[in-house]
């Protein structure tokens, strides 16, 4: 029997980009609503939610399309491809908040860690506030805020894809034969 390979590429880039704006649009609406300035667990939740949904939707319509058949590298490398493409529009989003729309970004969000700091740890010495915030700003660059959020978003994607593809797998017993 003649099989015909179901490219990923598709679902990949057609997912991907439906991640992608998914995520500015929540990135926009926290824009307008000031969110963007507190972090919120029920915004990370809401984001990470909408990461597993659009790749086991993307996963499920490759499985469809691939009569039926998927195999975990199949169900891994689609997943990791949303969530990549994903990524890079929500960094894309990122540099364009940080460099347009709010240039003071990271040094709000600097004083803002600076405030819970003083709240968490009261004791703390002037000079010991002053050095964790020189350590704090030595990792809080746009450019690797950008790299958090690609290598973050590649990370959960690749554990979803593999919880997704372990339970979707189903080998096409014609390509297993050699």
């Amino acid at each position: 029997m003649e099989t015909v390979k179901t490219e990923a590429k598709k679902f990949i880039l057609n997912y991907g980009v439906l991640l992608g704006i998914i995520s500015v649009l929540m990135g926009v609406v926290t824009y307008v609503t000031n969110a963007h300035l507190q972090p919120s667990m029920i915004i990370n939740i809401i984001g990470f939610l909408i990461l597993v949904i659009v790749i086991i939707l993307g996963i499920k319509a490759f499985k469809s399309e691939n009569r039926g058949y998927l195999s975990l590298g199949e169900a891994l490398k689609v997943g990791v491809g949303i969530s990549l493409i994903g990524g890079l529009f929500a960094a894309i989003w990122m540099l364009v908040l940080v460099n347009f729309l709010e240039p003071e970004y990271m040094n709000q969000m600097a004083e803002i860690q600076r405030e819970t700091m003083i709240e968490t740890n009261p004791n703390m010495t002037e000079q010991q506030l002053d050095t964790a915030m020189e350590m704090t700003a030595k990792f809080s660059s746009p450019w690797i805020s950008v790299a958090v959020i690609i290598v973050l978003n590649m990370f959960f994607g690749l554990i979803i894809s593999l919880i997704a593809g372990l339970v979707m797998k189903k080998e096409n017993p014609y390509t297993a034969q050699g």
